[in-house]
């Protein structure tokens, strides 16, 4: 099929690596091998029976139809009210756009703001998807660069150092994917003082592992900042906090100047977010948090295990994760690039994990491991690793 001509936008789109590390791990699960996935960044829990049954119930009940676009009037009043709880603030419900996933508020912000000769910049290492669709809209990808030795932090002077007159839009994560990264408030204050003199300048604040902190760690979210709450859009969702990764169900709050416009890309891609995964997300808000804490106490005391794990084997270090589920260790004193560890992993020691280069040019050196696996598989899966290191 050579003769078909694909437009040159397509062209431009990268992918996720740990889908690709998945189907093939998955297809040598299929030969018959034994496969241990620290690839996936997925919860291995199941979603919370409430929850379940709140989108059963919803099915049962003949929520069947289309819902707003922007998401259920009462979904979207739950999530005002969660985030008012959890952070103090007060959210116009009017202002939160339920939408498929968190992709799709990744995807909108970067085609609200850009195109050719637009700077937009990013963490890196960082979600692969951001620096992908920034280079689908033509603008030109600015990467944040994340350091080992500061904790995978970013620096807010080097982001206001980065600004030109082209700057008109910043991603930023924390806790950070693939790192474990967690931005200080210290950072945070001095970011936002600085954004308040660019007011023309738009903050994508992905906080989808908000509720994922470690070591009596709160989270500070950028919606705290009332001088800069018109230029912050705030992703969130259900996904990594209740184990609804395939619910497909997310949120952000927009700042009210661009709600239209978004509602207007929802309308046009893809209608409305099915009712009943809605709602479930309602209960997953207003039910009981237990079965949350005991998974974030899991995924501490997994964190604890595989950091003491990774910095037991030779050449590697691994500095200690803040946040989310994935440590970063540097494989770099090993002699293997990032994705030659990776391929070595998965083909002879039958253990799937993501090269650092997976997720921008700055993670050559690094390797991620999610820990969202038991930890009798992450230390079977250390100790399959060690023979090929010594």
């Amino acid at each position: 099929m050579s003769h078909l001509k694909f437009a040159t936008s397509v062209g431009r789109l990268g992918t996720e690596s740990a889908f690709v590390i998945l189907s093939r791990a998955q297809a040598l699960v299929a030969q018959g091998h034994d496969i241990i996935n620290l690839g996936i960044g997925q919860p291995d829990f199941r979603t919370p029976e409430h929850i379940v049954q709140a989108g059963v119930k919803a099915l049962q009940d003949g929520e069947h139809g289309y819902t707003p676009a922007n998401g259920l009037p009462a979904l979207r009043e739950a999530v005002s009210q969660d985030l008012f709880k959890r952070y103090g603030v007060t959210v116009n419900a009017e202002q939160v756009v339920v939408v498929p996933g968190g992709k799709p508020t990744m995807f909108f912000a970067v085609l609200m703001f850009g195109e050719p000769e637009v700077e937009i910049m990013y963490p890196d290492p960082g979600f692969p998807i951001y620096e992908s669709v920034i280079r689908y809209s033509g603008a030109t990808p600015v990467p944040i660069k994340l350091r080992e030795e500061t904790g995978f932090s970013f620096s807010a002077d080097e982001i206001l150092g980065k600004i030109t007159p082209k700057t008109r839009l910043i991603i930023v994560n924390s806790p950070s994917n693939p790192t474990g990264g967690v931005v200080e408030k210290s950072e945070l204050d001095k970011l936002a003082a600085g954004l308040a003199a660019h007011p023309q300048i738009v903050i994508l604040s992905d906080e989808i592992y908000s509720q994922m902190l470690y070591e009596g760690r709160e989270h500070v979210s950028l919606l705290n900042y009332p001088r800069i709450r018109d230029q912050v859009i705030m992703l969130d969702g259900w996904s990594k906090t209740y184990a609804m990764t395939g619910w497909r169900i997310g949120y952000a709050v927009w700042p009210r100047s661009m709600v239209e416009t978004v509602t207007r890309l929802c309308i046009n891609d893809h209608s409305c977010v099915n009712a009943s995964a809605q709602y479930a997300a309602m209960a997953a808000l207003q039910g009981p948090k237990d079965e949350v804490l005991h998974m974030v106490e899991q995924f501490d005391a997994r964190r604890k295990i595989i950091v003491q794990a990774l910095n037991d084997l030779p050449n590697v270090s691994c500095a200690n994760a803040a946040g989310a589920f994935y440590a970063f260790p540097n494989i770099s004193q090993t002699g293997l690039t990032a994705k030659q560890a990776q391929d070595l992993f998965l083909e002879k020691a039958g253990v799937a994990t993501i090269a650092g280069t997976s997720f921008g040019d700055n993670g050559e050196g690094f390797v991620r491991f999610s820990y969202a696996n038991s930890t009798v598989n992450i230390l079977k899966a250390i100790d399959r690793i060690r023979p090929l290191l010594s």
